[in-house]
């Protein structure tokens, strides 16, 4: 933890006004390489890039309700003017990716912020590309269960498991992540649409490998194992990215 980096942004600008946040979040790269984090709605990040061994202390607003993701292999073309990502681009054309949705595959966090009460998820049904960990610091369930609220994540690498049909590649035809099979497949019965609402919407053979190896996120669209956390009273929440 000595050699990492520690940024304090402490306030934020909503609609015009200067506000105190009480939500802290911690941005930790574990990877061994830059990402830039990415957010729907924006979260104010003016600096997204965090280089490898960087933590980040970031003070989220209150109320707010929204997705976090990573985008990877980020770089200007050779006009210097446009700027992409392997994974998890917006469609923005340079660093700052606020608000518009990301390109599949990405790993997604799920939060919703209100009256310092947090609810958050790991989820696969936008794909996969970077193992992720959150963590409350403390705190207690009010949804969800009881006790102290755990942690949840997705520390294995789909690659490990990622189907032919569903692997994402790059330009130069390497493996860069994994789709989802609902985007990747594009049939009702992934997606949880037309007639596979309700009850009809059941684990597949795709979600199911997920499933045994990122027993903590949700990998289709019903999925419900584990719950929704919600979690009041945590100090604070750790967002590992690569966490081993």
């Amino acid at each position: 933890m000595a050699n990492k980096a520690i940024f304090s942004l402490v306030l934020l600008v909503i609609s015009g006004r200067l506000v105190l946040s009480d939500i802290t979040f911690n941005f930790d790269n574990a990877c061994s390489f830059p990402v830039w984090l990415s957010a729907s709605p924006s979260i104010g990040d003016g600096d997204p890039e965090r280089g490898p061994g960087t933590l980040e202390v970031f003070s989220m607003s209150d109320p707010w309700t929204g997705s976090i993701w990573l985008r990877t292999k980020c770089s200007y073309d050779a006009s210097q003017v446009n700027f992409t990502c392997e994974t998890g681009d917006c469609g923005s054309g340079s660093p700052d990716c606020q608000s518009p949705p990301p390109n599949p595959p990405v790993t997604l966090l799920n939060f919703g912020i209100n009256q310092n009460v947090v609810s958050y998820e790991v989820s696969l049904n936008s794909g996969f590309n970077v193992p992720v960990r959150i963590q409350p610091n403390g705190g207690t369930l009010v949804e969800g269960g009881s006790g102290e609220c755990p942690v949840v994540d997705c520390i294995k690498d789909m690659g490990d498991v990622c189907d032919p049909s569903l692997v994402a590649k790059n330009k130069d035809g390497a493996y860069v992540g994994c789709n989802s099979p609902c985007i990747a497949l594009k049939d009702p019965k992934y997606c949880c649409t037309e007639s596979f609402t309700g009850p009809a919407c059941q684990p597949n053979d795709y979600s199911k490998r997920f499933k045994q190896l990122c027993q903590l996120a949700h990998t289709y669209p019903g999925d419900t194992d584990p719950p929704i956390y919600k979690c009041s009273g945590a100090t604070s929440y750790t967002v590992t990215f690569c966490p081993l």
